[in-house]
């Protein structure tokens, strides 16, 4: 049974990882990390801890041994490249990538195990549970249309809808009634007024 692992975005360039991962490609889980272990390079210790992932993932999930793994497939990937800039002479600049690199790992079985069969039970049907008796809900009465209309205005309805409707905006300084008075006053005034105010030229 294979068993995958991955580790993404790690921040070195693919060339360097795979002068760690060739090295360990094909062997045992064990001799893998003693190997690892000795090595003197900087990819080892994420290799390292991706392949102790992938050894607790097949023991827990999949409850295999770790004697009896080895590595079947290991590969790095170029997960694109950061860009900076080193500065040079004559105001000159010169671009500087650093890689990024995603590593796999798949780990098998050297001699392939038996997959335990999980009997599954049998559910039983659900037992259907009669409902209890509905109580039944009187009918209410259909309103007519005779029901419907409306009826007939009384006499006070009839004398407030004759009531005059006073609007307050009507009360204003200029339109009251004792203003509009002085108003009729102050025009019947004003022709005489403009006469004396004449300038002779």
């Amino acid at each position: 049974m294979e068993v995958k692992a991955k580790l993404s975005y790690l921040r070195m360039s693919p060339k360097k990882v795979r002068l760690v991962i060739d090295l360990i490609r094909g062997s045992k889980t064990e001799e893998a990390i003693v190997q690892l272990n000795f090595i003197n390079k900087a990819a080892k210790k994420p290799v390292l801890k991706l392949l102790n992932s992938a050894i607790a993932n097949a023991e827990n999930n999949f409850s295999l041994k770790k004697d009896n793994l080895y590595i079947k497939k290991i590969w790095a990937d170029e997960a694109g490249s950061l860009k900076r800039w080193q500065p040079r002479a004559h105001g000159r600049a010169t671009p500087i990538r650093k890689g990024i690199s995603h590593i796999h790992i798949v780990l098998d079985e050297i001699q392939p195990t038996k997959q335990k069969t999980k009997k599954v039970k049998k559910t039983k049907k659900p037992v259907r549970i009669s409902k209890p008796e509905e109580f039944k809900e009187a009918k209410k009465p259909i309103k007519t249309l005779e029901a419907t209309k409306a009826k007939p205005i009384s006499k006070e309805h009839e004398k407030e809808a004759d009531k005059e409707i006073l609007d307050i905006r009507m009360e204003g300084k200029h339109r009251h009634k004792q203003h509009e008075e002085k108003r009729q006053l102050k025009k019947n005034k004003g022709f005489i007024k403009k006469i004396f105010n004449r300038k002779a030229g």
